[in-house]
């Protein structure tokens, strides 16, 4: 069974926490690490902090950690740089296969979103850090625009993960991944 290190990046309110649990829940052997989820237990907040290096070194460590006793590893955090979407998908354990899932929302339905959540002006701040990802990375696009859209794209990748061929082939990615 392959092993899969899975980053997702996208807005806040694009829908990352809900599709990692929802791929624990329903894949045996997957586990969920949230940089949200450790700012919390190190510093009470979910809020970036001053040493965000601790808080990613970690997360790293415990990735390695995962893989290494052959656990497939889903990311959950908004990753817009580069940086940090190489820092979470090169590992040092073998055979694993890494993909980096950009979720996409349109604007106007992610300022709803985030307005319901109270956290107004999300969107224009991530758009001021965003980064397109590098040609080299293996990206999915994750459209979550309606439930729909949602039910589709967890369809993909799901059939990706339940596929034998490797998701580095262009040709491969092509053909499976949602394109608008």
């Amino acid at each position: 069974m392959p092993i899969w290190n899975i980053v997702l990046s996208g807005d806040p309110g694009s829908g990352k926490t809900i599709l990692a649990r929802r791929l624990v829940q329903e894949h045996p052997g997957f586990l969920r690490l949230s940089v949200d989820d450790l700012r919390s237990m190190f510093y009470g907040s979910a809020a970036p902090s001053e040493d965000e290096d601790l808080t990613y070194n970690c997360l790293t460590v415990m990735r390695d950690e995962a893989l290494s006793n052959r656990h497939s590893v889903v990311i959950d955090c908004t990753a817009p740089k580069n940086t940090t979407r190489t820092l979470l998908l090169d590992t040092k354990i073998r055979d694993v296969i890494k993909v980096l899932v950009i979720l996409i929302v349109e604007r106007s339905e992610l300022v709803g979103r985030n307005r319901d959540r109270g956290i107004e002006g999300a969107v224009e701040t991530w758009d001021k850090i965003w980064e397109t990802p590098l040609s080299n990375m293996p990206v999915m696009k994750f459209w979550n625009n309606s439930i729909s859209d949602y039910e589709t794209s967890y369809y993909v990748l799901t059939d990706l993960l339940s596929s034998k061929v490797n998701p580095y082939k262009r040709r491969f990615l092509g053909k499976r991944v949602p394109t608008r």
